[in-house]
């Protein structure tokens, strides 16, 4: 096998899912209905593969599991769409950091998935706005998400709602969780279909690099 070369990736992670507010995935706990199912998005504002750059690419995933994904008791179907606007290389750097053959942080991910139902070329949109109040995503036709900032009565104007160092952080340790609703929640792919709003969004700023353990 290939020496996997150094890579870097940067940028933004955002859910839709079927928990309730807040999501207990996040908290390392079992979810609010036994099982989830949802839309994981992500956003590459910077990124490399060795000499293989990958800016303003973006991955969306559908996925779903059984019982408390983070404490070994299921694992979960699992099926990707990658931006058809990457070259073969890209694909090739793509497939490797995400499916965890390259290290860092998604190998641990890429251990959760039992059942991987495939990976798709797809027009990928996504967009959020500068304050952390909104982000979406979607493939037209396919899928479509939106997850809008979490606000309450006691909630300062502009403020967001933050978890700290979440346990169960899905894009690594030591990041910071705007909690949010799902406005929208739409997904019909690799045998998932769903079609809902008013449940649990988060959004992660995230960072990792590989082929070293992150």
């Amino acid at each position: 096998m290939a020496e996997v070369p150094a890579w870097h990736l940067s940028g933004d992670w955002f859910d839709a899912c079927k928990c309730n507010i807040p999501c207990p995935c996040t908290f390392a706990q079992t979810p609010t209905f036994e099982e989830c199912d949802g839309i994981n998005f992500f956003h590459i504002r910077e990124g490399h593969y060795g000499d293989v750059t990958l800016d303003g690419l973006n991955v969306l995933a559908l996925l779903s599991f059984r019982g408390n994904i983070w404490a070994g008791e299921t694992k979960m179907a699992f099926g990707a769409y990658f931006d058809e606007r990457a070259d073969e290389r890209q694909q090739e750097a793509l497939q490797m950091i995400f499916g965890g053959q390259a290290g860092g942080w998604p190998a641990n991910l890429a251990d959760l998935i039992g059942d991987m139902r495939g990976v798709e070329l797809a027009p990928i949109e996504f967009s959020m706005s500068d304050d952390l109040g909104w982000w979406e995503g979607r493939i037209p036709g396919r899928v479509e998400a939106r997850g809008e900032a979490l606000t309450g009565p006691t909630t300062p104007p502009g403020a967001r709602v933050e978890i700290h160092n979440a346990p169960g952080s899905e894009v690594g340790p030591g990041t910071v969780t705007i909690q949010g609703t799902a406005v929208t929640d739409r997904a019909e792919g690799f045998g998932f279909q769903w079609d809902r709003t008013g449940q649990s969004s988060k959004y992660i700023r995230f960072e990792w690099s590989g082929p070293d353990p992150s």
